[in-house]
C-alpha cells in the first residue's frame, strides 16, 4: 500500500510474533513500521485491551499509540525505502567425511531430521535412489516454504532423492515422492494451530510397490506407506525450512506429522469411482492427492444424515474429508448415493450460514480400510491437489529391487467373509 499507492500504513501484530514479522519484512524487502501490543489479545478482558492501547509497546518500549501516529505521519527514511534483502547461507552439497555416529549427531543437531533415526544419504545411496527415475538429477522440481513469510527454497531431483534415502525409501518409491514434491505443498505448514496432513495414492503404482489400502492402512504396518509419508515430512523440514518457534509456530504440534496419514485408496473394494478419477484423471493413471487440516475424529457410523450431523457438531472450518471403510461406502451406495459427488452436493446444501456456505467440492470422500467395521473417519481436511506420478516413472517402469521389501500383508476377504483356515 505504501510503496505502490502512497497510502501510509501502521501494521500491528502481537509481540509474540515480533521476530516472525520482522523477518517477513526483511525477506520480502519491506521494512514496515510495526507496532507490537502485548500478547495475548484473544479471550482477555476489555479493560486489559484498553491498557494495551494506552500502554507501551513491550518490544520497543515506546508508547503504542505514538508508534501508530508516527507510522502514519512521518515520511519513510532511506533504509525503509530501499531495504537490503538478506539471503540465507546455502547448505553444502557434500559434507566432510566423518564417523557414522558423528554424522547422525550432526543431522539431529542441525535440525535436518524428524528426531528419528535416518539412513545417511551417502553418494552411493543417493546414486542408487536416482535410478528410480529418468529425470536429470539437477532438474528443478519445485520451491517450498512452511510459511509464506520466508524465502522459498528451490529443490531438484537429487535433493528429493537425498530425502528419500533419509526416510528409508527405495528407488521404487522415488516417483511417488517426486510427485508429492512437485505439488510444492509442505506437510507441516506454519500456523499457531497444529496442522495434520494426508496423502492418498491411486492407480496401478500402489499395488506395484505394495502399498496398503486395507486393514490398518493408516497405521504403522506398511513399508511404502511409512517411508513415503515420512519423506513428505523430511522435505517440509529441509526444503520448507521448518524451525520450531522461528518459522514453525504450531503451539502444540501434531503427531500425525511423522508419516502424514499416507495410504493407497482401496479401489478394489470401493463401490465408487476412484478418488483421482473424480478429480479428472484416468483410472489407469497413478496419482498422489494431498489434504491438510487440523482435526480427525474416529468411529463415525451411519448414512448421509449421520455425516451431516458430524459436520455440524464438529465445527469444521469450511472443508471436510471423510475417510471411510468400504463397508461404510457400500452402505451409502445402498442408501441411494451411488455418486459421491451428489452426496457432497446434498451435504453442502444442508450446511452453512450467512457467514460461510461450503461448496460441494469442499466435501470429499476417500475409501480406505479392510471391511472389519462399517465406520468412517471425519476430518476437516481441505483437498489441495492431485498430481500425476507417471511423469516421474522410468520409461522401463517402476524400478523394483530383485527382492522387494514387503511387510506382512493382511488377508483380503471376499464378500465381507473371512474364515480362518479357508
Amino acid at each position: 500500500m505504501e510503496g505502490e499507492f502512497g497510502v501510509p500504513t501502521a501494521p500491528i501484530v502481537t509481540s509474540r510474533f515480533a521476530d516472525y514479522v520482522i523477518r517477513d519484512g526483511q525477506t520480502h524487502g519491506m521494512n514496515l513500521r510495526w507496532t507490537f501490543p502485548p500478547y495475548p489479545v484473544a479471550w482477555v478482558s476489555r479493560e486489559t485491551l484498553r491498557e494495551y492501547v494506552h500502554g507501551d509497546d513491550p518490544v520497543t518500549g515506546v508508547q503504542l499509540m505514538t508508534e501508530v501516529i508516527d507510522a502514519l505521519t512521518k515520511p519513510l527514511n532511506e533504509a525503509e525505502e530501499n531495504p537490503e534483502i538478506p539471503k540465507r547461507e546455502k547448505r553444502p552439497r557434500l559434507l566432510e567425511p566423518d564417523t557414522e555416529e558423528n554424522l547422525h549427531r550432526m543431522f539431529l543437531e542441525k535440525g535436518w531430521t524428524d528426531g528419528l533415526p535416518i539412513v545417511l544419504p551417502t553418494e552411493e545411496r543417493v546414486s542408487e535412489m536416482l535410478t528410480g527415475t529418468d529425470h536429470d538429477p539437477q532438474e528443478v522440481v519445485g520451491m517450498m516454504s512452511v510459511t509464506t513469510h520466508e524465502e522459498q527454497n528451490v529443490y531438484n531431483v537429487e535433493k528429493v532423492a537425498v530425502i528419500a534415502v533419509m526416510a528409508g525409501a527405495r528407488p521404487e518409491h522415488l516417483p511417488i515422492i517426486l510427485a508429492i514434491a512437485s505439488t510444492k505443498h509442505p506437510s507441516i505448514p506454519s500456523s499457531t494451530g497444529s496442522y495434520g496432513s494426508m496423502v492418498v495414492v491411486n492407480g496401478p503404482v500402489a499395488k506395484t510397490i505394495g502399498m496398503n489400502s486395507g486393514v490398518g492402512a493408516l497405521g504403522p504396518f506398511n513399508y511404502a506407506n511409512s517411508v513415503i509419508g515420512r519423506a513428505w515430512t523430511l522435505m517440509s523440514i529441509n526444503f520448507g525450512d521448518a524451525r520450531p518457534g522461528d518459522t514453525f509456530m504450531a503451539t502444540i504440534g501434531n503427531g500425525l506429522s511423522f508419516t502424514n496419514q499416507c495410504s493407497a485408496e482401496n479401489e478394489e473394494k470401493s463401490p465408487w469411482e476412484p478418488f483421482h478419477v473424480r478429480k479428472g484423471f484416468k483410472a489407469s493413471e497413478s496419482t498422489v492427492s494431498i489434504f491438510r487440516g487440523w482435526n480427525v475424529s474416529t468411529l463415525g457410523m451411519g448414512g448421509a444424515d449421520a455425516l451431516l450431523q458430524r459436520i455440524k457438531s464438529s465445527g469444521m472450518m469450511g472443508s471436510c474429508t471423510f475417510v471411510m471403510d468400504p463397508l461404510a461406502a457400500k452402505s451409502l451406495k445402498d442408501e441411494g448415493w451411488s455418486d459421491p459427488g451428489k452426496l457432497s452436493e446434498y451435504l453442502a446444501e444442508k450446511m452453512g450460514s450467512s457467514f460461510f456456505k461450503p461448496k460441494p467440492q469442499d466435501i470429499n470422500f476417500v475409501v480406505v480400510g479392510g471391511e472389519t467395521n462399517p465406520i468412517w473417519q471425519s476430518t476437516d481436511y481441505t483437498y489441495y491437489k492431485t498430481a500425476s506420478i507417471e511423469e516421474w516413472v522410468p520409461k522401463d517402469g517402476i524400478r523394483l529391487d530383485e527382492r522387494p521389501i514387503r511387510m506382512p500383508v493382511s488377508k483380503m476377504c471376499d464378500d465381507e467373509l473371512c474364515i480362518i483356515g479357508m
